[in-house]
């Protein structure tokens, strides 16, 4: 079974969220979801508009999610990696090199992400004047 994981905070949950994870899920067999707890978006400066539980129970009702864990600090994904057994570490291209330090460890690949949609610009759209999260 090749295993892939991904990372995000997955707010405001929108069809671009849904493209990513059907896009990252056809990289294997079992998607894994690390998603920003409160307390990780706190230290990042974010705020969602979903707490971390309301994010986890719509990301498991989502056919293409395996399994979700809480990614609770920046330097946990060669552990992460390491824990699960992962084969493809998988984020959207607005992150393009930037976990390039996991190719010793795994395949990383980044996806285009849907151009024309994102939580950023759901909240500006909306008003809502708290942090912005992908």
């Amino acid at each position: 079974m090749k295993k892939v994981i991904t990372y995000g905070t997955f707010d405001l949950l929108h069809y671009g969220h849904i493209n990513i994870l059907k896009r990252a899920k056809q990289h294997g067999d079992f998607l894994i979801v690390a998603l920003s707890t409160d307390e990780f978006n706190s230290l990042k400066g974010k705020a969602s508009y979903f707490s971390y539980e309301e994010r986890k129970q719509l990301l498991e009702a989502i056919k293409y999610v395996d399994h979700v864990i809480p990614e609770e600090t920046w330097d946990q994904k060669i552990r992460d990696v390491r824990k699960y057994g992962i084969d493809c570490f998988v984020m959207g291209n607005d992150w393009e090199g930037k976990f390039d330090f996991l190719k010793p460890y795994t395949e990383v690949v980044y996806l285009p992400r849907t151009p024309e949609i994102s939580t950023s610009k759901i909240k500006n759209d909306l008003g809502l004047g708290f942090g912005s999260a992908g």
